[in-house]
């Protein structure tokens, strides 16, 4: 007896949990009205998706907008990062210019998953202590290219003490900072099951 009320307790408080997270409301998105994905620096999926954008657009101002800016101590770091920026600007740049797309080039976001923490906490607090950030995540997402095939990325995004989400497009320079990043597992959940969706 004493078993089964035992179990019938755990039962209803795994229950109760389980209510109260569902009765949770959603935080709100915004989504751009030209494709119904996310924009802004308000949130991490928002981000991810301007970084797309640009690339589809060959738009340098809003690469630039949605990239962390250089930070850390280190001047190699720094420079070299710069360098990367400049670098991809140009590419855009050259880009734009050709008469016909590249068959690579992407051409539309198709799907964007609900932005996810590391697995391990370590890349979290290495965020606040180094750099006074205030997390990281990432995002997955999926595009379809010129040329017709599907094309997968995986973002990640950093928040700063501004409260505002910035993606960093180099994250293997930095490897403590973004530690487990590629071994993580595909998402599955898409962002619209976590937000309540404004347009």
């Amino acid at each position: 007896m004493k078993t089964f009320i035992a179990i019938t307790c755990a039962f209803l408080t795994a229950f109760s949990a389980f209510s109260a997270d569902e009765a949770k409301p959603k935080p709100k998105i915004k989504v751009a009205a030209a494709d119904g994905f996310p924009a802004g620096h308000d949130t991490p999926e928002g981000v991810a998706c301007d970084l797309a954008r640009a690339f589809i657009k060959h738009d340098a101002a809003l690469f630039t907008n949605t990239c962390i800016r250089p930070f850390g101590a280190s001047e190699t770091f720094g420079t070299n990062y710069q360098r990367f920026l400049s670098n991809v600007i140009q590419s855009m740049k050259e880009e734009a210019a050709k008469k016909e797309p590249s068959p690579g080039a992407p051409k539309a976001i198709t799907k964007v998953f609900a932005a996810r923490h590391l697995s391990t906490r370590g890349p979290d607090s290495f965020a606040y202590a180094v750099f006074d950030f205030r997390g990281v995540m990432f995002v997955d997402l999926k595009s379809t290219r010129v040329n017709g095939d599907d094309a997968p990325y995986r973002i990640f995004v950093i928040k700063k003490n501004d409260d505002k989400w910035y993606v960093y497009p180099t994250p293997k320079s930095d490897s403590l900072l973004s530690a487990g990043l590629n071994s993580e597992t595909e998402s599955t959940k898409d962002f619209s099951e976590a937000y309540e969706i404004q347009k």
